[in-house]
């Protein structure tokens, strides 16, 4: 690879891991902590590539051509790979969804929960409690004092259709999309059952207590109030 070449693509990598950093879509790959890295990496990256592009012009100057015209076209090919190498870094790919959730057994709560049933406290008082689709799961899987029983619970997710049932999922994720790992909950009634795969939603109800088991890899019932579709959030991930 030549020389021009290698310093236009540290450039397009670099622009692009800014402009996701800026505009929020590096949230379908990693947590929001690590925005400054992202920044930071990218800014290095262009910087670089500009230096050493700039060094280059000068040094080609300063040469006496051996033939009339050779430099001008030199790096003519590698300009020539800006359109695909654009389609590549700066068209951002969705996040992870259904597919994923279905490749990948949903995962049992964290062993730190399930060692400590007192880890989970009372739910806040209130008419419909908001929870992440992880606390619910781990609240119905690991909490011996049923906080959940006979409670109304908000949960948003999206939808997932796997061996007959309709699941409403979220990927949990430690550091980045290459570690997510899927929470599922079995939605009950059918009223979800008409909604395509991927579509986000916002569910209320209660759950079924006891339906979260080992054998189902920690998957509990819920009996919804309601099902409402809501837009695609910015960060589709929970932590």
């Amino acid at each position: 690879m030549k020389r021009e070449t290698q310093n236009i693509l540290l450039i397009l990598l670099g622009g692009a891991l800014v402009k996701i950093a800026v505009n929020g879509d590096y949230l379908r790959y990693v947590k929001p902590a690590q925005q400054p890295w992202i920044i930071a990496g990218g800014a290095v990256m262009v910087l670089l590539g500009a230096v050493a592009i700039v060094r280059d012009l000068v040094a080609s100057r300063a040469a006496v051509p051996h033939e009339h015209g050779e430099h001008a076209h030199s790096a003519r090919p590698a300009w020539l790979l800006l359109v695909p190498v654009l389609a590549v870094f700066l068209i951002a790919p969705p996040a992870l969804g259904s597919d994923s959730v279905i490749r990948t057994e949903a995962r049992a709560p964290s062993t730190a929960a399930a060692a400590n049933a007192a880890a989970f406290p009372p739910l806040p008082v209130g008419n419909v409690v908001p929870l992440t689709v992880n606390e619910f799961v781990s609240r119905a899987g690991w909490d011996a004092a049923g906080t959940l029983n006979g409670r109304t619970v908000s949960l948003t997710g999206f939808v997932v259709h796997t061996e007959g049932s309709t699941l409403l999922a979220r990927l949990v994720i430690s550091c980045c999309a290459a570690d997510a790992f899927p929470v599922t909950v079995r939605l009950r009634g059918g009223e979800a059952d008409h909604l395509a795969s991927d579509a986000w939603i916002q569910v209320t109800g209660q759950v079924v207590p006891g339906t979260a088991t080992k054998e189902n890899s920690y998957t509990p019932d819920f009996a919804p109030a309601s099902v409402a579709p809501v837009p695609t959030p910015k960060d589709p991930y929970e932590y």
